[in-house]
């Protein structure tokens, strides 16, 4: 099966170099340069560099090439998810299968990527890839489970077919909305974990975060139409966990960063990749809100990252709520 993966940061790269093997497999760079190093140096210094990519993986900086070499297989979009309706716009209609790996709601419309698809082109063969997983322990070879999940079940098997493997286990779910949802909240979760552990709150204060966050979580997934046992998987509690206490997550940095008091300007310079809660925390609060519900976890960090609460002031209006049943 002819693969095509979108964007060449460490998720495109790490999921390329997984599939090379056993698959024609071609990466896109948006950049010409970072294609042209990639190609001379088989590494991506600047995402992976400790990777040596396989000499089978072919890699371009043209779209329409990467599109062309997926006729009849499969495309994976691994752009931030501010890019994926361009990339959903450059495939054919009737063209090969889609899946996404990029997690969040869209800056501005506050869509989910299901809607994105929806709206640029409907009709078409769509699905999101998504769970538990840090780019560099896919690219090593370390064991993985993620969960393929759309409407259309021949796809879901189709990305079985491509993607599993000694290494990496796909399951399947017939709920895209609430594998994105998972995959989109945790992240804004991660970074109230991440200052939480900043502020020395201790393991206690940790595991609470994590567990009303799920809550959250489900809530808001169960209003917008997704099936509740979803969030219990490997797209809601599997990410949430992995990324609210993983030391590779860069959402968790921003949260450990701004509890010591750093601007959120200056840790998003620093942090050199894409951390997608920053930009996703006001969408999901946006969405909560016309939906009537609760997430007060997530308002909290939404009023750090605007800066209209520190940390501190945020811990005392959470800790001050009114006591409530669990349920």
């Amino acid at each position: 099966m002819n693969l095509a993966v979108l964007g060449a940061g460490a998720w495109g790269t790490a999921l390329a170099v997984s599939t090379a093997a056993r698959h024609p497999t071609r990466l896109w760079a948006r950049d010409a340069k970072q294609a042209a190093r990639m190609r001379s140096t088989r590494r991506n210094e600047r995402y992976l560099k400790d990777v040596v990519l396989p000499p089978d993986l072919q890699i371009t900086s043209d779209v329409s090439t990467a599109l062309a070499h997926a006729e009849g297989g499969l495309v994976i979009i691994a752009t931030p998810m501010a890019g994926l309706a361009e990339m959903l716009r450059g495939v054919p209609p009737g063209g090969p299968g889609v899946l996404w790996l990029c997690k969040g709601f869209q800056e501005g419309t506050g869509w989910l990527g299901h809607e994105v698809a929806r709206h640029v082109c409907p009709g078409a063969r769509v699905g999101v890839l998504s769970g538990p997983s840090f780019a560099i322990e896919v690219a090593r070879g370390q064991p993985t489970a993620l969960v393929a999940a759309s409407a259309d079940a021949e796809l879901c098997e189709q990305a079985v077919q491509a993607l599993h493997s000694d290494s990496l286990r796909i399951y399947t779910s017939g709920d895209p909305v609430g594998v994105e949802v998972g995959g989109a909240v945790k992240n804004v979760l991660a970074i109230a974990t991440g200052i939480a552990d900043g502020m020395q709150l201790g393991l206690n204060a940790r595991a609470a975060l994590i567990t009303r966050g799920l809550a959250e979580m489900t809530r808001l997934g169960v209003a917008l139409g997704a099936r509740p046992e979803t969030f219990m998987g490997l797209s809601g509690l599997g990410d949430l966990v992995l990324t609210a206490t993983g030391d590779l997550s860069r959402n968790r940095t921003v949260g450990l960063l701004l509890a010591q008091g750093q601007p959120l300007s200056q840790i998003l310079r620093e942090l050199g990749h894409v951390a997608e809660g920053v930009y996703t925390a006001p969408m999901v609060l946006r969405r909560a809100h016309k939906h009537a519900v609760e997430m007060p976890i997530t308002q909290a960090v939404v009023s750090v990252l605007d800066g209209s609460l520190t940390p501190a002031q945020a811990l005392e209006q959470l800790m001050g709520r009114g006591a409530r049943p669990e349920t």
